[in-house]
């Protein structure tokens, strides 16, 4: 078996937690900067504690998603090569956070040392857990480490994502929209769009409303014919009706399957803003790539 260990970090939300253990794959936590506090994602925070926090009159101040100083990330790296491992660590993309660059030098620190692989999936979130789970089948299967890169690399471009935003500060903040949009936008009632592309997050359309946004969810989700794993991620308080919706209009437009639905964790709710409502969507490059699992948390 090939003596190989992923490292991830905790932006990778997992449909399927289990993956983690079954495979072995090291999760570095993300620090989360809120309250004049500095919380770990998934070890001193989750999702149900950062939406409370929000609520909380001492958080004057956007949350802010720090990746942990290269040292510490030595250290993981470093236990792993003295027990033997290679490592092909897979971050979320460099475009909009510092984590990849922050891996890279942390190997730096090791150079000569250990046999280190840094990849920039490109993405976030269930793009990163699937990238990260594709990998760790690879691995299983004895792919050689290059070939399971250059894989990676292309399974990029299959993962798709379109998210519908109602506050427009965490977007300004990001640099994607200027001080003046973001007032005028605001005052409209504008509910922008964004998507991932080549790494970097953009805000593509606008709408007004709900129902314009499910309406362009919806129409997003029916450009795919094969979808082999799909997500929907909302915030903790996403009304019901809205998730009804969307449940239901994919379930009579796009097809009768599993929709699982998830609260998005603090670090992309750190992009975003804590009212959001998305999908993600993987379309396989070939079958090589195999079935990816069971889907959880189907939408009520």
């Amino acid at each position: 078996m090939s003596k190989i260990r992923i490292v991830t970090d905790s932006s990778a939300q997992f449909l399927n937690p289990s993956i983690i253990r079954q495979y072995g794959i090291v999760v570095i936590p993300m620090e989360i900067h809120m309250g004049g506090r500095v919380y770990r994602e998934g070890v001193d925070i989750d999702a149900d504690h950062y939406f409370k926090k929000l609520n909380d009159p001492a958080v004057t101040e956007l949350p802010s998603l720090v990746a942990p100083d290269p040292n510490k990330i030595a250290e993981v790296y470093g236990k792993l090569c003295r027990d033997g491992w290679k490592i092909l660590s897979i971050h979320v993309s460099r475009a909009f956070h510092p984590m990849w660059h922050h891996c890279k030098q942390a190997t730096q620190l090791l150079l000569g040392r250990c046999d280190i692989e840094v990849v920039d999936s490109q993405t976030t979130s269930v793009g990163l857990a699937v990238m990260v789970e594709e990998a760790a089948k690879m691995i299983d299967q004895d792919v050689p480490l290059p070939d399971i890169i250059r894989a990676l690399r292309s399974l990029q471009s299959h993962i798709y994502t379109m998210f519908y935003v109602e506050t427009l500060e965490y977007l300004r903040r990001g640099g994607l929209l200027s001080e003046s949009q973001t007032v005028l936008g605001s005052m409209l009632g504008i509910k922008p769009f964004l998507t991932i592309e080549e790494g970097d997050l953009m805000a593509v359309e606008k709408v007004r409303t709900r129902t314009q946004a499910i309406d362009k969810l919806v129409e997003f989700a029916s450009e795919f014919e094969v979808m082999d794993k799909v997500a929907v991620l909302y915030n903790g308080h996403t009304p019901p009706e809205v998730l009804r919706s969307l449940s239901d209009r994919l379930q009579d437009e796009v097809g009768h399957r599993h929709y699982p639905a998830l609260v998005y964790q603090p670090s992309l709710a750190c992009f975003l803003g804590p009212d959001a409502v998305g999908i993600f969507i993987y379309e396989s490059e070939s079958a090589d790539f195999g079935q990816l699992g069971e889907e959880f948390g189907e939408i009520d």
